[in-house]
């Protein structure tokens, strides 16, 4: 806990263009379930954001296992968009959402541009819905990284999200990507009000006695510590390239990870992985980060947002 007194602790309120936080720290999509599972060992009011996980048009049932494999810094895995669907999501777990005083964040997925919009459309409607994000870059479905990896077809899917729905629409981006500040500029373009960077690298776990690999899937998507510098470098990259807010995403376990992604441009954070082995550290960054922004001198967020100095 920071030993700061209320009335000298930086504020902690952080602007995501149309979208308002009470703190930066997030809870990223497919590593908290859909919120409920967590009641009881995280005090959910006190999130900056909840993003429950991945809905798509109909249910589905994900990949054939094995879906994780533990790696030296991280977890592959291969989930495959595991959910229920979105008629059981708003019947089921929006009410619940909406009852909390958190921003809810909800990110969809669709093969197709018709899919994404008629979720945006769908999911926009609702009430207690503060967000959108369209996850345009999992890599464990087929099609899942389409249109985050070309700039026209991002900028095509977020602009057609946009028109369908008033609320927020955030772009979840992919690393797995020659130039993310193109594909950043593709959903700068087509309306988003913010891009989340990044989702998971690509990657493979092998049985060498089988010769096969472990995954159901074969490849999966990467995520927890080893991938951070990725991470903070598509958000530095971005950042020199958009004018939008960042939200930074990957292998954040800790207040210092946090304060680097915030100085490298990033508006807010969320937390994925660590949710797995720590699930209470999104309660200590938000105890924690009021005395960090105050040995920089900053009395709110933005204060430190993209203050790193390249010489």
């Amino acid at each position: 806990m920071t030993s700061l007194t209320d009335v000298n602790a930086p504020t902690l309120s952080t602007t995501l263009g149309r979208l308002t936080l009470p703190n930066p720290i997030m809870v990223a999509s497919g590593t908290f379930g859909y919120a409920r599972e967590m009641q009881e060992i995280v005090d959910l009011h006190r999130l900056g954001g909840i993003l429950p996980k991945t809905i798509t048009a109909e249910p589905r049932i994900g990949n054939a296992p094995w879906r994780t494999v533990e790696t030296s810094a991280g977890l592959l895995n291969a989930i495959g968009l595991d959910n229920d669907g979105v008629d059981a999501f708003l019947e089921h777990h929006l009410p619940y959402l909406a009852g909390l005083s958190t921003p809810i964040v909800v990110s969809v997925a669709g093969r197709t541009v018709e899919d994404f919009t008629n979720l945006a459309r769908r999911v926009g409607e609702c009430e207690g819905v503060a967000a959108i994000e369209l996850n345009l870059s999992c890599p464990n479905v087929s099609g899942g990284i389409d249109f985050g990896t070309n700039a026209e077809s991002c900028q095509r899917v977020v602009a057609s999200a946009r028109e369908a729905t008033d609320v927020p629409i955030l772009a979840k981006l992919t690393p797995n990507v020659t130039s993310i500040a193109d594909i950043a500029r593709g959903a700068a373009e087509g309306g988003a009000d913010a891009v989340c960077l990044t989702n998971t690298v690509l990657g493979i776990a092998v049985d060498w006695r089988k010769q096969r690999p472990i995954l159901g899937n074969g490849m999966g998507g990467l995520s927890g510590p080893a991938i951070k510098p990725i991470a903070l470098r598509c958000v530095h990259q971005v950042r020199q390239s958009v004018d939008i807010p960042i939200i930074g995403i990957g292998g954040i376990s800790n207040l210092d990870d946090v304060m680097q992604f915030l100085v490298t441009g990033a508006s807010a954070v969320q937390i994925g992985t660590a949710n797995y082995y720590d699930p209470t550290l999104s309660m200590r960054l938000i105890d924690e980060l009021p005395a960090a922004l105050a040995e920089l001198g900053a009395t709110q967020v933005s204060d430190v947002v993209g203050t790193l100095k390249l010489n």
